[in-house]
């Protein structure tokens, strides 16, 4: 299965980048806030350049400064997911992951804008 990666990331602003791996590369996204945990409320995501496969365990332990306990770039979860869709303007996906264990739809509402939905799992109204 292909794997997934979302790091925690402290650069000009703190947010996770979202990784998927396809076709030998890292399609990524940028999401402010993170992932979704309500079905209810969806989340910004920017599309970014893909990345190198090696970004699936990259981790920057620089300390962030007034920040206890945070480093520049962190492993927020990682694992497997299962792709139900994967096009230019929509991805669908059933993420594994230590944290992540959910459905999510990730759609394209502009340019590099995107929107990540974590979807009601099945049989749910």
């Amino acid at each position: 299965m292909p794997r997934f990666v979302i790091q925690e990331h402290y650069a000009r602003s703190h947010h996770f980048d979202l990784r998927l791996e396809r076709d030998g590369v890292l399609v990524s996204w940028a999401v402010p806030k993170g992932m979704p945990e309500d079905t209810a409320k969806n989340r910004l995501a920017m599309r970014v350049d893909d990345h190198d496969l090696s970004h699936l365990d990259l981790v920057d332990e620089t300390p962030v400064e007034g920040v206890s306990g945070a480093v520049k770039k962190s492993i927020w979860d990682s694992g497997v997911y299962e792709a139900e869709e994967f096009g230019e303007d929509m991805v669908i996906a059933a993420f594994k992951g230590e944290r992540l264990d959910d459905r999510y739809a990730i759609f394209r509402t502009g340019g590099k804008n995107w929107l990540v939905h974590k979807m009601k799992p099945s049989g749910e109204d």
